[in-house]
């Protein structure tokens, strides 16, 4: 027996035990059962054809040549031991029947001792028809290597590893048949290659249970997962735990909301899951009745591992239910936000619909009345009686006309329609109890929303001052930042102010919080008072 017969024996002995431990660890995968088929034949047919009976040497050869079979539907089935595609059936198509009706009819007109299938020996034709399969199995490596080279560019980079030994285990077997067809061609031994090919194949099973293991040994973080998420059940950190557990760093979750009939991201917003296609695989997780938790955009070859998946999904099943509570919890907030903001707008527009009603309708009629009677009261200087009564009634006209332009005012000022803010905190400063300083630096218009809360949160910080604060002075500062605009109001008062007490600063940091914003009170006892209120305009 020389060393390749004997190389082919070890390689044989490699690919069975290596395909066993490969079964035992990846129970549903196919690949092991598949690897431990492909070296037992190899070495039946060692041993079978090195029998004493003719019947069993011809076995032997049927199965020693039909191995190749075996060997291509691994290389194609990698890694999870099903075929891919139509296209990997209609290389394996021509290989059945080469090492079908090619190989009977061979057999049927070769001459050789303990040939049981020899019907009539033909030499040439047994030669012409060997020809024909070594041809055509040349063919099939070569559409063989074309496909897996393919698969290879198309793969993610962790899957590009996965198929290097099954792309290096294709080009050694095209090396093969190249080098039977060189033989036959020549009648020369190209040893030195042949050599490299029994290599190959020794060290393929080798490298594709280092791949499956690798699998398998990924599988032990699910332990480390468990613990990891007992730490934290923020949704960033249950991401980041399956990305480490599954060792794809590019995994993002997406939450199911039933409540909204959409996926949402970390942070609750709507978010539409990405097509699948080369760089990204979509994995739904489902409760046991069925219904979905969330979603995980993956690397493609975690595809190939829906066991892990689901064993990493299990461990982390409870921390996905808390986390998918969290993204509705954030989704709440965000239309709740939204629904603030939809009533403080609201508001703002029934103020100026309100003030404009009764700047037109009310203050007019009275306007009309007051020049009307005064009008009347002209008339009257014969009957002072009278003219002291009329002269009465427009008083009165008069200050209900001052007292609603006073209402006017305070539901929404007329200059902050018309005018802007600035003006608008001008007149407001001029008519304050207590002298206020007034800067403002808004080189345009504010979003109407913003600037009613701007306005009326500067006219309650005043009536504080007055109230309550005992202030000698107040200063209001009102300047643009990038996204918004920032409301400082300062007083010289007794200080104690508090947004949680009964000083009307709540209602103001409800108005602001509504829209998004902020507002900061500092109010130390007998140091004044300094607010600061940032507010969007988006």
């Amino acid at each position: 027996m020389d060393t390749l017969q004997s190389l082919q024996l070890v390689m044989g002995t490699t690919f069975v035990l290596a395909g066993l431990i490969a079964w035992r660890v990846r129970p549903g995968n196919r690949t092991g059962p598949i690897m431990a088929l492909y070296g037992s034949l190899v070495i039946a047919g060692w041993l079978l054809q090195r029998a004493d009976l003719p019947v069993v040497v011809t076995l032997g050869i049927l199965v020693a040549d039909g191995t190749a079979f075996v060997f291509m539907y691994l290389l194609l089935a990698f890694p999870s031991g099903r075929l891919h595609s139509r296209a990997d059936r209609l290389i394996l198509a021509p290989v059945l029947v080469v090492f079908g009706p090619l190989e009977l009819l061979w057999l049927a007109f070769l001459d050789m001792p303990g040939n049981v299938l020899l019907i009539r020996p033909d030499a040439q034709l047994a030669d012409a028809i060997d020809w024909v399969q070594r041809v055509v199995l040349m063919g099939v490596a070569v559409a063989l290597v074309t496909v897996l080279v393919r698969r290879w560019v198309r793969a993610s980079p962790p899957m590009r590893r996965a198929l290097a030994p099954v792309l290096a285990g294709a080009l050694a077997l095209t090396v093969g048949i190249f080098t039977l067809l060189w033989d036959k061609l020549t009648g020369d031994r190209t040893g030195l290659i042949a050599w490299i090919t029994a290599i190959t194949f020794l060290a393929l099973p080798v490298a594709l249970l280092a791949n499956l293991l690798q699998v398998r040994l990924a599988r032990t973080a699910v332990g480390g997962l468990v613990v990891d998420l007992q730490r934290d059940d923020d949704p960033a950190h249950l991401r980041d735990a399956l990305r480490r557990a599954l060792r794809d760093p590019s995994l993002e979750l997406a939450y199911w909301l039933p409540e909204y009939n959409h996926y949402a991201d970390l942070a609750g917003n709507e978010l539409a899951l990405p097509a699948e296609d080369a760089h990204v695989a979509i994995t739904v997780l489902e409760r046991a009745d069925g219904s979905r938790v969330a979603a995980l955009m993956h690397d493609p070859s975690l595809a190939m591992e829906g066991d892990l998946l689901s064993e990493v999904a299990a461990a982390g099943a409870m921390a996905l239910e808390n986390a998918r509570l969290q993204a509705v919890l954030r989704a709440n907030l965000d239309e709740l936000r939204g629904a603030r903001a939809r009533v403080v707008e609201a508001a703002a527009g029934e103020r100026r619909r309100l003030e404009r009603d009764l700047h037109d309708g009310a203050q007019q009629r009275l306007v009309t009345l007051a020049i009307s009677l005064a009008r009347l009261e002209s008339r009257l200087a014969g009957d002072p009686e009278t003219r002291a009564l009329v002269a009465e009634a427009k008083r009165e006209a008069t200050g209900s006309l001052q007292e609603l332009r006073d209402l006017a005012q305070g539901i929404h000022p007329a200059a902050l329609t018309s005018h802007g803010l600035g003006v608008a905190l001008e007149s407001l400063a001029a008519k304050a109890p207590v002298p206020v300083g007034l800067e403002v630096e808004l080189p345009e218009r504010l979003p109407p929303t913003a600037e009613a809360a701007a306005y009326f949160l500067v006219c309650e910080a005043l009536a504080n001052t007055a109230k309550h604060a005992r202030a000698s002075s107040a200063s209001v500062t009102v300047h643009r930042v990038s996204g918004g605009v920032v409301v400082e109001i300062d007083d010289d008062g007794v200080g104690g102010a508090d947004t949680d007490g009964g000083s009307g600063l709540r209602g103001l940091a409800d108005r602001v919080e509504a829209l998004d914003g902020s507002l900061r009170v500092t109010s130390r006892a007998g140091a004044g008072t300094h607010l600061r209120a940032e507010i969007p305009c988006g």
